[in-house]
Order: structure tokens, then sequence, then C-alpha cells
């Protein structure tokens, strides 16, 4: 009846010994932090004395995961951002410009003459024919550029919508176009978003779509909003034209196809440059701080085969003539070119200092924002705010502990005494599962915890009443304790199996608190559920083996 093969011993202790051994580190956790830090910095940036001596602080034979803090419990950024999907479509009508331009200029025996309007809205792209009796080939032809959309909303449409009236054509983006460029745009705002603060080396960052044109970003253990902002902010649109002119005239007229920007390190000067880049940042594969032959802080940067063979060829063609390194629409530099150069990479110098060429490397590899952000909302929280939510996390759960522990003792004397070492060892499993998968601890998280406490005894509780009844009955200790374990059985897993669904759903449908709550409670019935079944059990078939007692009291 009482009796626990030895290898199924072993693997309840083993069990229970690992999730002790991977929730230590936690105890320690300040130590452990810097530790990782300092191997971390170790394989990246190399060897020095401070590193070591922090390294040294936990010993690597020991595991070293951690349980992540949210931004509620460690402090942090939270931003809210916008995405000006708007700003795409003008720059789609940029780069289209070119093609209309080559496809007219194929025809202009039957179309004529024809030119760019300035001053079209944002967005649509205008042109005036000379003559208006080569209206019908022109919109043939342009309309031949158009391209199915990639949407299964917009499946059958074209990406742009070409009309004609009188001598003017004027060409946009369809709806549907429209719709499958907002959602890409957003999709790659995220990802680029996750790359950039990934490039920090920021801790569990939470970043997620909400809505159509939404992103949430909170980052935990940032010392600032305004910090945050300067890292995912700045849209990094790298470009290099090609130099029309240069001037001191901000209102000067660039003409058409051309646009004035001003020089980053020469104030006062502004340059016309060609509206259509010669290379794009989306051709860029790496970009890394260095230094350049004066020994000045500078970025180096390598193109992809497209890229390279487009820079290439244009500084074949273009030797003597200056061009201009433009980011987010201001020139970082106009060197002239003194000669071809092949392979696509080449070096970006300026008035930089060390951290901005890091910056600025930073922002390049992990590539433009396709569209600006506009922040509605933005918060810093200090890290005494998140210290003040672990202490009162700390006295919560261990009010809930000392009340759960003294009234299972009182209760059910030494088998509750044996039911509170379980509990205690439910817990240390659930922050050992934690550590091990890397999951993030929030305010509700810690919630889950504590409700965790109180529901890990329950099915001690059906257990232990299960044995008094059989007790009652008359049935011999050994045979009430083995019925008891028995019946309650069923019982628990079916009242834990409903809680478990619960957890799922709200993980699935929740989003930030919501699913921190959801994971430490699922985990937590997980772990209870095998404390009480199994380690209780263990604990008091050992003490009965050694002791054989007569009778017992429940």
């Amino acid at each position: 009846m009482l009796h626990i093969d030895t290898w199924k011993r072993v693997l309840i202790w083993a069990v229970c010994l690992a999730g002790l051994l991977f929730a230590l580190p936690n105890a320690f956790y300040t130590r452990v932090e810097q530790a990782n830090d300092a191997r971390a910095a170790i394989e990246t940036s190399g060897d020095t004395p401070e590193r070591q001596a922090l390294a040294a602080q936990w010993p690597e034979f020991l595991p070293s995961g951690l349980v992540n803090l949210g931004l509620d419990l460690r402090g942090g950024a939270h931003l809210l951002a916008e995405v000006q999907v708007e700003d795409v479509y003008a720059a789609r009508m940029e780069a289209l410009w070119p093609e209309v331009r080559n496809a007219l200029r194929d025809e202009r025996a039957t179309v004529g003459t024809f030119r760019r309007v300035p001053e079209a809205p944002a967005g649509e792209l205008r042109l005036r024919l000379a003559n208006a009796e080569g209206m019908s080939r022109a919109l043939e032809l342009v309309r031949g550029l158009a391209n199915p959309v990639t949407s299964l909303t917009g499946a059958g449409a074209t990406d742009i919508v070409v009309s004609g009236q009188g001598d003017l054509i004027t060409i946009q983006l369809s709806e549907e176009e429209k719709l499958a460029s907002d959602d890409r745009t957003v999709r790659q705002s995220l990802e680029i978003i996750r790359r950039r603060i990934d490039e920090v080396g920021t801790r569990e960052p939470t970043i997620q779509r909400q809505g159509t044109d939404r992103i949430l970003i909170q980052v935990p253990g940032i010392g600032s909003a305004a910090e945050l902002k300067s890292i995912i902010g700045t849209t990094a649109q790298l470009t290099f034209n090609a130099v029309v002119g240069r001037g001191s005239d901000a209102e000067a007229n660039p003409g058409v196809g051309n646009k004035v920007i001003p020089s980053i390190d020469e104030n006062g000067t502004y340059y016309t440059v060609e509206v259509a880049p010669v290379v794009t940042g989306e051709e860029l594969v790496d970009a890394q701080p260095a230094f350049d032959q004066n020994g000045r802080p500078a970025v180096n940067f390598r193109f992809n085969t497209a890229g390279a063979r487009k820079f290439g060829d244009y500084t074949a063609a273009n030797i003597g003539a200056p061009f201009a390194i433009v980011l987010d629409d201001e020139v970082i530099s106009a060197p002239v070119i003194q000669s071809h150069i092949p392979g696509g990479s080449g070096i970006i110098t300026g008035n930089f200092s060390v951290e901005e060429s890091t910056h600025l490397a930073v922002l390049l590899r992990a590539g433009a924002l396709p569209a600006k952000l506009e922040f509605l909302e933005e918060r810093t929280i200090g890290p005494e705010l998140g210290q003040d939510s672990i202490d009162a996390g700390k006295v919560a759960t261990v009010v809930a502990a000392v009340a759960v522990l003294g009234f299972m003792v009182l209760s059910y004397g030494l088998f509750g005494v044996f039911a509170n070492v379980a509990l205690v060892i439910n817990i240390a499993m659930i922050f050992g599962v934690l550590s091990v998968i890397g999951g993030t601890l929030t305010l509700p998280g810690i919630a889950g915890i504590v409700l965790t406490v109180g529901m890990a005894v329950d099915a001690n509780v059906l257990i232990f009443e299960r044995i008094r009844e059989e007790l009652k009955a008359g049935r011999s200790p050994a045979r009430a304790i083995d019925e008891g374990y028995s019946k309650a059985q069923s019982a628990i897993v079916d009242a834990n199996l409903t809680t478990i669904i619960t957890a799922v759903i709200l993980f699935a449908m929740g989003s930030g608190p919501v699913r921190g709550f959801a994971i430490t409670l699922g985990l937590g019935i997980v772990t209870s559920v095998f404390t009480a079944i199994y380690v209780t059990r263990l604990i008091i078939v050992m003490w009965y083996d050694r002791r054989r007692p007569k009778t017992i009291e429940v």
C-alpha cells in the first residue's frame, strides 16, 4: 500500500532539487546580474580586471538564470507611438517618378513633352502634358507600371490609380494598396524598433502592436522615456544624393526634382540635392563605429550587392563631383568623389563624438523606420517606484505565507508541517521555472504567486480531509493514508485543470500585466499539484516507514 519505488523517490527529489538550484540565483539577484553582465561584456568587448572581479561574484558551475523584472518592478520607460503611415504614400510617389519619366520619354513622339507639377498634394504625383492629344497613350503607359496588390483584401486590385483630365495626369495609391501599405509599414516599424532596442542590450522589452497604427513600447531598466525616444524615435533614413548646388539661402528655389536641406556641420549652409537618391539605407547590410585617417570618430558602412553596384557605377561616372550623405533630411557630409569606389563599402565622417558614432551605427544597422513616429504617451517609471512594488509584493507574500503555514499547522498538526515544507518547495520551483524560461515577473505576477500560495494547500486540505474520513471509518493508518491520496486525486486534478484553462485563456487573450498574472498562476498550479500529490506523499511515506505509528492524528 504505502510504497514508492526507489527510482520514483530519486526522480521526485531530483525535480525538487533542480527547482531549488535554478531558483537560487534570485536570492542573490544583484550579485548574479552583475556577474552575468560582466561575462557578456568579456565576450563582446574583451577582458579587464574589473570585469573579472564582477564575474567572479557568482560561480560559473551554478545556474545563473534570473527572473526578469517587469517595468513596474524594475522601473524604465513606457511609450505609445503612432506610425505616420501617410508618409509612405509620398515616398512611394517619389520612387515612382523616375519610372514614369522614363516610360513617357521613350514614347515622346506620341505623348509629347511633359513636366511634373511641383505643387501636387502629398501622396499624389501630377504631370502636365504639353499636348493634350497624347493623353490616352500617356495614361496607357503609366497604367502599365501598375502592379497587383500583394494582400488578401486587395486581391484583383492594382497598387496605383491613374486618372487624366484635360492635360493633367494624376497618379496616387489605390485604397487597397493603402491598406496593405499601412499594415506593412506598422509591421516593419515594429520589427525595426525591436532590433534597435535589442542592439542596445536591454532586458525583456515589451513591444507590441495596438490597434491599426500604434505601437506600445515598454523597456525595463532604461533611464528615461527621453533616452528610449532617442534610440527609436529617429527614422534614420540614410540616403546618398547627387549634389546640385550649395548656398546659404534656405528658401532658394531648388527646381523640379530637387530639394534644399541643411548641413549638420556647416551652420548656415544649405545643399540642393536631387530628391531621388543614388543609394538608400535599405541597401545597407552593415555599419560599425570606427575612426577616420585623422583619428576622429566615424562610421564604416557596407552595401549589399545591388547597392554596391549602384554606388560603384555612380562614383565611376561622377569623379570630381560632390555627393551628399543625408541622414533624415540633413547633410552629414558632402565629400567630392576622388575615384571609383568599388566593393560597396565606405566611411561616413563628420563632427561625431564616440557615443554619437556608436549610436548612428546602431540606427543604421537596425534599418530605417519607414515612417515617422508620433509619441502619444510617454512615462518614466523610476526604480524607486519599482522597489516600492517589490517591497509591497514581498510583504504580501510573507503575510500570505505565514497565515497559510500557521493555518495548516493548527489544523493538521504534523501533517500540516509536511504540507508547509511542500509549499516552500513549490514557491522555489515557480521561481526556478521562471528563471529557466526567462519569464518576466510583474506586479500582477506577484499577485499570481500570492494566490498560488493559498491555492497550493487546497490540494493538501482535500487529501487530509479524506484521510480523516478513512480513519473515522476504522481504516488502519497506512490504509487511510493510501485511500486518502487515491480518492482525492481526481478531485484535485479536476479542480486545478479548470484553473489552468482559465490561465491559458488569460494568456492567449490578454497582454502585458494580464499575461504576467496568467504565467505565474499557471506555473503555480502545475507545481502545486506536483508537490501536493507527489512531494507531500513521499514525505509522509518516508515518515511512516521510519516511525510505523499505530495511530495517527490529522
